[in-house]
């Protein structure tokens, strides 16, 4: 086990310098959107309820030409929007980081991370290819199907850990668990918070269509794998190309295996480790139940939370270590995580300000009166654009199809485009996007944990993001030519 001098370096810990960066441009966001509310038109469509979600009907907006929403609710809508309901998926998110957080500071202080480590490295040291091929495959493969990507937050630091361990760096790392998480969404095939809410609102068979998604798949599987070959290989070879090169040097001497051998022979830290991991695979039954039987994460985030917690809390007392020292490790461990509890609230406050301001459905309507009147090839590329600026300031998938497939599925019928593209084209930019803004609460988790700033994170990532929109371009062309059914 560690010494107790190194406490202060084990488990999560995000850079303040990256946290602080991006709590500005967050900031400077909930300004921007709280100018919006004052000059833009104030506007809203009539609101029905549908299986619990609001959804628009159209031809229903009119103009609110005597509201304006108070500055004062602006300046205080990081403390207002904790009591809205749009607090509850964020509020969900900082418990569950803050359990992880102190379960992972166990799992380090333990030896948890060092024996997975050891035990990959010693597997795939001769093949680390195929793992790099074989996790970016199942983690597409989870959020495809069952619709994580919460749950991927759980992933990072293991990936970075076992990235460093190969010789790679922790942008490796986040490109094997969150970006394939999120990857996964845009290849979509069954899952439940895009595809099958999407269809059912466009009045589809759920399902239908599957062979060109799963063709989507593997096309985005191949760049996704290709990008992060190819940079891997420039690591390998020059290491001082990375961008993260000096901020890794604290992790890889923090994650160094030559110790493998004597933690791989420690019968109590293998006890420790088979707990960990089987809480974790029960944690997978509960992400296909919620799957199976469509219950929209209310299942398997819960799970993840307490199963995480719990697989830390035992593999730390099977590892050895007892009593108050468990507990008091498990709280620091929360505390360092703590610090990105205000970056959430403040996208919680953009969402909120942007819908209290009633500017959301003037956006709506402008966008949707440019889809008017072109032509079918054009109107798809207007369609990408709308659902990519609404993911800027609405993360959730289903919410925003519920928002305006109302208005996009009979408009698809009016200018050309089959249903069934509106659908897919939903799933590309959802996905595409999911990554991009500093409005997205997992990214500026991720990227603080190692340390990367948002600039540095666009500028690693921008080729990617390119060559991931030329591929769905490519794509949406394709559906209009052959009227995609």
């Amino acid at each position: 086990m560690e010494n107790s001098s190194k406490n202060d370096s084990l488990g999560l810990s995000l850079n303040k310098k990256t946290m602080a960066t991006i709590s500005l441009v967050l900031i400077l966001i909930l300004a921007f959107i709280g100018v919006l509310t004052q000059t833009l038109p104030r506007g809203e469509y009539q609101i029905v309820s549908n299986d619990g979600h609001e959804a628009i009907v159209d031809g229903t907006y009119t103009l609110l030409e005597d509201y304006k929403m108070p500055i004062w609710k602006i300046i205080l809508s990081p403390i207002l929007c904790l009591g809205s309901s749009y607090a509850g998926a964020g509020v969900a998110i900082i418990g569950i980081i803050v359990l992880i957080g102190g379960a992972f500071l166990i799992l380090d202080k333990c030896g948890i991370l060092k024996y997975i480590m050891a035990t990959l490295i010693k597997k795939y040291s001769n093949k680390k290819y195929v793992l790099m091929a074989t996790v970016i495959f199942v983690c597409m493969l989870l959020s495809s199907t069952a619709g994580i990507l919460e749950e991927s937050i759980t992933l990072v630091p293991i990936a970075v850990a076992v990235s460093l361990a190969m010789g790679w760096d922790s942008l490796v790392g986040l490109g094997l668990s969150l970006v394939s998480i999120a990857w996964g969404f845009t290849a979509a095939t069954f899952n439940p918070f895009n595809v099958v809410t999407v269809q059912k609102l466009a009045d589809l068979e759920v399902f239908s269509g599957l062979w060109l998604r799963l063709l989507i798949f593997v096309g985005v599987y191949l760049i996704l794998f290709f990008f992060l070959y190819f940079y891997a290989k420039k690591i390998e070879k020059d290491p001082t190309k990375s961008p993260v090169y000096e901020s890794d040097k604290a992790l890889r001497e923090k994650f160094t295996m030559a110790d493998a051998e004597v933690i791989l022979a420690n019968p109590n830290i293998r006890k420790g480790t088979k707990a960990f991991v089987t809480c974790i695979l029960i944690d997978a039954i509960f992400v296909i139940l919620d799957f199976v039987f469509g219950l929209g994460g209310a299942l398997s985030l819960p799970a993840m939370g307490i199963l995480f917690t719990i697989g830390g809390l035992l593999a730390g007392h099977f590892a050895g270590l007892k009593g108050k020292n468990l507990g008091t490790s498990f709280f620091q461990g929360a505390k360092t995580i703590a610090p990105a509890i205000p970056l959430i609230v403040f996208v919680i406050a953009i969402s909120y300000v942007l819908n209290e301001g009633k500017i959301m459905h003037t956006i709506l309507y402008e966008l949707n009166g440019a889809m008017q009147g072109v032509s079918p090839y054009a109107a798809i590329f207007i369609l990408f654009a709308v659902i990519a600026v609404l993911e800027f300031f609405i993360g959730s998938g289903t919410a925003k199809a519920f928002l305006i497939m109302p208005l996009m599925a009979p408009l698809s019928d009016l200018v050309g485009i089959t249903r069934q593209s509106v659908v897919t084209t939903f799933c590309i930019a959802d996905g595409f996007t999911n990554l991009l803004y500093p409005t997205n609460g997992l990214m500026i988790i991720a990227i603080g944990l190692i340390g990367v700033s948002y600039g540095k994170w666009i500028k690693w990532s921008w080729k990617l993001f390119v060559a991931e929109f030329a591929f769905s371009a490519l794509v949406m062309l394709f559906m209009v030519a052959i009227n995609y059914q």
